[in-house]
């Protein structure tokens, strides 16, 4: 098990200056969003009770994927508010505290999408997602190349996309608790090439609650 102290990054200022102007913009591809869409479907039962962390105006969530709740964490408001699948949200800076105001084993599914490399102590972060699923829940955390590199983490920044899928497994290893940690990767060629333009790559780790 890796030991993580506080990441650094090259702008250290208050979060909530940085992402005080909402930003009603895709960061990723339709590519990147369909492949996330099937593993959505693959790891998230219908009606679930989920908690969409890091969260923005879109969460990805298919359609077709009934929620009996999706509760929506972020740093600005605006972008929550304007998000469709969110039933309620909330605001947070998670690298001032990282104590999530939800109660224990009450979610079926955490996700962080392209957020990830934000997180100055991913570990205590995970420990919370942990935390608030539901025994067996799934924590889906996905990724791409595409960041804010002056809020981006250190670390996240000195490693290839690879070693990154390495890092996000062992920010879980070291959160305690989840098992069944597997990695999915799709190439900028990959799912629906012949249909899309050159799609971002898709990075993902899935991990679910022990028990």
């Amino acid at each position: 098990m890796v030991s993580f102290p506080k990441a650094r990054r090259d702008d250290e200022t208050d979060d909530s200056l940085f992402y005080r102007d909402p930003r009603l913009v895709q960061h990723i591809d339709m590519g990147f969003i369909l492949q996330l869409q099937a593993i959505f479907r693959r790891y998230l039962p219908q009606n679930a009770v989920l908690l969409d962390l890091m969260s923005s105006w879109v969460s990805h969530l298919p359609e077709d994927l009934k929620t009996a709740k999706v509760v929506g964490h972020g740093m600005n408001a605006v972008e929550l508010a304007a998000n469709p699948r969110l039933d309620e949200f909330f605001v947070q800076n998670l690298n001032a505290d990282p104590v999530l105001p939800l109660v224990d084993d009450s979610f079926d599914g955490v996700l962080n999408t392209v957020s990830v490399q934000y997180l100055v102590d991913a570990v205590r972060v995970f420990q919370e997602v942990r935390r608030v699923l539901k025994p067996g829940g799934v924590a889906i955390v996905s990724f791409s190349n595409r960041m804010f590199p002056t809020k981006a983490v250190d670390r996240w920044k000195e490693r290839s996309d690879e070693e990154r899928l390495d890092l996000v497994q062992q920010y879980l290893l070291g959160a305690g608790g989840f098992e069944q940690i597997e990695t999915h990767v799709h190439a900028a060629r990959g799912l629906s090439a012949w249909f899309l333009p050159q799609s971002d790559p898709f990075f993902c780790v899935t991990a679910r609650k022990a028990g």
